[in-house]
């Protein structure tokens, strides 16, 4: 990509989508259908278009620093962070690596849990190939721990609005344990939801965030809007 060429669509949504911005960090809203970073469908990731944002609005003639320290799956939305710095890279990759940051989600599903909030605590085995975890015996030795709380927020006719806390960060590990106690997530063919949702998305969003500054030790709290269908208020 030629940086500083993004049409003037693409350059407005990007910055109406910023939800926290300095020297060091940029945390954005990520949309349905956007990756964060490359992977073999070849497919402009994130990271790039956002380098060709930073470098069109800020003028810069050299390539622009953006780097990846945590992941957001296609089909979720939500906030995706990234520095703009290899120091703030580096501590926060240390951050997500060791669970100082706080992050909460919200999801859609298909079915009330029950009971209404609780702790669930599974071993979850991956499936390379299938791209798909499954919560496993606990006796197998490459099966992962994985733990969330939930609460219930809103019940819908036909769906149930549902916080989750991350305590660990598994592959999938929202979408599996939450269908593992029968309430898959609106949209979720892969985990057991009966139909797609129109954008080929799923209905969970990263809500908040709070974390350390990498560089001014101070904390950060961030929260982003939902794009959800209109029955669901904040």
């Amino acid at each position: 990509m030629i940086y500083g060429q993004l049409s003037p669509e693409a350059f407005d949504s990007l910055a109406s989508r910023i939800l926290y911005e300095d020297n060091h960090l940029l945390i954005i809203n990520k949309r349905v259908g956007e990756i964060v970073q490359g992977d073999k469908t070849g497919d402009e990731p994130l990271c790039e278009t956002l380098k060709a944002f930073i470098a069109q609005r800020d003028g810069k003639p050299g390539r622009v620093f953006m780097g990846v320290p945590h992941r957001l799956d296609r089909p979720v939305s939500g906030i995706a962070v990234f520095a703009k710095t290899s120091k703030a890279l580096e501590r926060l990759n240390e951050a997500f690596r060791s669970g100082d940051i706080h992050k909460t989600y919200w999801a859609l599903t298909c079915a009330a849990p029950s009971p209404a909030e609780g702790e669930l605590e599974n071993k979850l085995l991956r499936n390379e190939k299938q791209n798909k975890s499954y919560i496993c015996n606990n006796d197998n030795p490459a099966a992962k721990l994985a733990r969330l709380r939930y609460r219930t927020l809103r019940q819908f006719d036909r769906y149930t609005l549902v916080e989750v806390e991350l305590l660990t960060g598994r592959h999938h590990q929202i979408r599996c344990q939450l269908a593992g106690i029968g309430c898959p997530i609106k949209g979720d063919l892969k985990y057991g939801a009966a139909r797609s949702n129109r954008d080929g998305g799923i209905c969970l969003h990263a809500r908040s965030i709070t974390l350390m500054h990498p560089t001014r030790k101070e904390p950060v709290t961030v929260v982003a809007p939902v794009a959800w269908p209109p029955f669901v208020q904040e």
